[in-house]
């Protein structure tokens, strides 16, 4: 059991090593062999977390996506109204995003398999808004608003953000992009 605990923590330390490094510094570039190099272990410890390299950024992009989240619902937790709660909510996802470099981003817009990953959290958090959004109506913080349409300029302008189309046409990073999106939305709706 001991060898067990070591190995499963040897391999939760080696992904949390893995998703810093690409996120500093992009994946398409690398080969499993020189990710191996960079983070100081074996080809074959690498086959332990994912068969192939693409099948590797996959598993780390979704541990990277799923440890994000639980930050972004945290901070959520703490917010007190909706006004502040959909603040709280977009903010934190950028702040979550402030380590993924450029590279990181367009390698993952790039990917599809990767990018569907980032798609499907999207959608996740584009609902969450609606569900602030609709909340804050009913508890008269919001004016009355359509939901599901506010919901939707959130996704789209979050997929926009995601394939970097923000970041070409104002020059905002994507941490930047989502906290100008959190004021938007909050002075927006506030009645």
């Amino acid at each position: 059991m001991a060898t067990q605990a070591r190995g499963a923590a040897r391999r939760a330390q080696l992904l949390d090593q893995l998703v810093a490094l690409l996120l500093a510094e992009g994946f398409a570039h690398f080969t499993l062999d020189a990710l191996a190099g960079r983070l100081h272990c074996s080809k074959s410890t690498l086959y332990t977390l994912a068969d192939s390299k693409e099948r590797l950024v996959r598993v780390a992009t979704v541990h990277f996506f799923r440890r994000a989240t639980e930050r972004v619902e945290e901070r959520l937790a703490s917010a007190v109204g909706a006004r502040a709660g959909i603040g709280a909510y977009l903010e934190a996802v950028g702040e979550q995003l402030r380590p993924a470099s450029i590279q990181f981003m367009e390698d993952l817009a790039a990917n599809v398999v990767v990018r569907e990953v980032y798609e499907r959290n999207t959608r996740f958090a584009a609902r969450r808004v609606q569900e602030l959004v609709t909340g804050g109506v009913r508890a008269g913080e919001f004016r009355e608003v359509h939901a599901e349409f506010v919901a939707d300029v959130v996704t789209s302008t979050m997929v926009r953000i995601q394939r970097r189309r923000v970041a070409e046409a104002t020059g905002l990073d994507d941490a930047q992009a989502y906290a100008e999106l959190a004021t938007l939305v909050t002075n927006g709706l506030t009645v």
